[in-house]
């Protein structure tokens, strides 16, 4: 029943991830956004991805998801292995401490939250420990849009992860990214990038 085209109907994210199956994936990212549309495809996807022992990773995305999308975030929160969000506050190290020790469906892999701040300390807990990285920009004239750069970020980060390097080069690598992104009007990227 897996045939292609697809076509889209009420369970379009579900059909999108059958045929996602037919190739072998490891790593399911989504944006909190899709809470706002659709909280039953999103839940669909993260049991899926957790039932078959796949990378599920969220990001917040924005500061009113987790306040007004509370109960289906919390519905998904169970099957995140990898959360994303930025914000600023004063007590982020405890908010990420408490986030990464929420109840999980799958013990085969422990949940990561990284949190982004803008010009401050990107903050990373796991299990055993909370760390602070400090951003690549110190100059704040080099900055000329921030739109993208919490996508950019991610994808950063995730660029590294799916190659099994260490959380660091996966920071690193988000930091670069949204450096990169920040850098420039709109969201673009230079036709080469200079990460090494």
């Amino acid at each position: 029943d897996n045939v292609l085209p697809l076509k889209l109907h009420s369970d379009g994210f579900y059909g999108i991830f059958k045929i996602l199956k037919l190739v072998i994936i490891l790593f399911v990212w989504m944006q909190g956004f899709f809470l706002t549309v659709s909280p039953e495809a999103t839940l669909k996807v993260a049991t899926q991805s957790s039932t078959h022992n796949k990378t599920f990773s969220l990001n917040l995305s924005a500061p009113f998801i987790s306040q007004f999308y509370k109960e289906p975030l919390m519905k998904v929160m169970s099957y995140v292995d990898i959360l994303f969000g930025n914000e600023t506050t004063e007590d982020i190290k405890e908010i990420a401490r408490k986030a990464q020790a929420l109840p999980k469906m799958n013990p085969k892999r422990q949940r990561i939250v990284v949190f982004t701040q803008g010009k401050d300390d990107t903050i990373m807990a796991t299990e055993n420990e909370i760390r602070a990285f400090p951003v690549l920009i110190s100059d704040q004239s080099e900055i000329v849009d921030t739109n993208g750069a919490g996508d950019a970020f991610v994808g950063g980060f995730l660029s590294q992860l799916v190659y099994d390097r260490p959380l660091t080069e996966c920071i690193r690598a988000g930091h670069y990214a949204a450096s990169v992104i920040i850098k420039r009007s709109g969201c673009t990227f230079p036709e080469k990038p200079d990460f090494h």
